[in-house]
């Protein structure tokens, strides 16, 4: 998910974690599956901060030099609230899958081998997030329905 020396650190976050938050393992999975999943959710949240760092930073890069506050600050903000909104509707499945390859640039082989599942599954799941995020941008969103809920997760 992230390169190496980034990786080490995060281990060592992610051990501490698990050394604070085992008094709350219930045993209702294998340990190997909670720490997996607390892993796996601790480098998302990682790589979600790193993306919004990031689009902070470039945020004010791409601002026209005469765009004042009532001009372009106010559109990128709103489209980024869009987005963002938009990206808040998707299943999990295609939500994590469009993070990890469109936005931090993992191939889908990679975002397979992290979530444990087929490229295919990957490249579907991809599929359905950008035609989703596309209506809803857009406009043409159906609302909810049978797809949307059998499509809920990975």
């Amino acid at each position: 998910m992230v390169g190496r020396p980034e990786a080490e650190d995060l281990l060592q976050e992610i051990f501490l974690t698990a050394h604070r938050k085992l008094g709350q393992y219930k045993g209702e999975s294998a340990l190997g599956t909670w720490l997996f999943r607390l892993g796996v959710n601790h480098c998302v949240d990682h790589l979600r901060s790193r993306q919004a760092r990031a689009a902070q930073l470039t945020e004010t890069l791409d601002q026209e030099p005469d765009a004042g506050v009532a001009g372009g600050a106010v559109l990128g903000v709103v489209d980024r609230l869009d987005l963002e909104r938009a990206l808040a509707t998707l299943p999990t499945g295609c939500r994590t899958v469009f993070v990890l390859h469109d936005v931090e640039g993992l191939e889908h082989r990679e975002v397979a081998e992290m979530l444990g599942v087929s490229e295919g599954t990957s490249k579907s799941q991809l599929h359905k997030a950008r035609r989703r995020l596309r209506e809803r941008l857009s406009g043409t969103a159906r609302p909810s329905g049978r797809e949307d809920q059998r499509h809920a997760g990975l």
